[in-house]
């Protein structure tokens, strides 16, 4: 193949390979992100912190329910009140949940043993918007498969051009030269390949450690404004069984009493 017209071509996809990204950050640079809901965002984050625990930070704070020493919930007479909301799926289902029990219980217990919360818990993070979000984000996967793999073949194709014959001539040699430095900078460019997006969008090297988003505004407010409390609620996170009958005194057994009367 001729040098020049391989060099114009390699050339030429090597630039449109580090122009397109640099395009694409300028316009996310320019054009407003989409807002981000935040118990999604927690939900990444660990369990003392993650989406349900802002949930019942979210009823705390807004007087729907309180929490003792032990950590279980209990509703307050305004969160008793089944025509009062908190406004977002989450807490609302937590909400729901503590109504339908007739006891202070521990956040852990209703999140893994109430049904009904598991399922709008599990309805929340299946909405359209996350589905569609993942649609996205598994068809950005298929489209960068798909041009390694066609770099990759061009790649190959390229390096059995260089090799098919010599260059005549300066300009030849030349044109050889731009198309072997191309040619690196297109491998330079396939080693991003594995690379992740981060929380923000913007790609984050697959060896980097991985930074959970920030916590959810609600911990943060209830870790100010009343930090016992938010232990609590740490701890009671924490609780997934019941424990009950707990520092009660053993009954005497008929053997036993028999032996201290005898």
């Amino acid at each position: 193949m001729d040098p020049v017209k391989l060099a114009c071509a390699v050339v030429s996809v090597t630039i449109l390979l580090y122009g397109v990204p640099v395009v694409r950050d300028r316009l996310r640079a320019w054009l407003p992100a989409a807002p981000v809901d935040p118990y999604r965002a927690a939900a990444g984050r660990w369990l003392t912190e993650d989406d349900v625990q802002a949930a019942a930070a979210r009823l705390l704070l807004d007087g729907l329910v309180t929490i003792n020493h032990r950590g279980n919930l209990a509703l307050t007479e305004t969160g008793a009140d089944v025509a009062r909301t908190a406004g977002h799926p989450l807490p609302d289902a937590l909400l729901a949940a503590l109504r339908r029990r007739t006891a202070a219980t521990a956040l852990g217990i209703i999140a893994y043993h109430d049904p009904a919360f598991r399922a709008a818990h599990a309805e929340f993070h299946g909405r359209p918007g996350a589905s569609r979000a993942r649609r996205a984000a598994a068809a950005r996967d298929c489209l960068s498969a798909t041009g390694v793999l066609l770099l990759t073949g061009e790649l190959a194709f390229v390096l059995v051009a260089l090799f098919d014959r010599l260059p005549q001539g300066p300009a030849q040699w030349a044109a050889t030269a731009a198309t072997g430095l191309a040619s690196l900078a297109q491998l330079g460019f396939l080693g991003r390949y594995g690379d992740r997006p981060g929380v923000d969008g913007h790609r984050v090297a697959a060896s980097e450690r991985y930074v959970p988003p920030a916590p959810h505004p609600a911990l943060v407010e209830l870790s100010e404004k009343d930090p016992e409390a938010a232990a609590w609620l740490r701890a009671g996170r924490l609780r997934t069984t019941r424990r009950r009958n707990r520092g009660r005194r053993r009954r005497r057994g008929r053997g036993t009493a028999a032996a201290r009367t005898d």
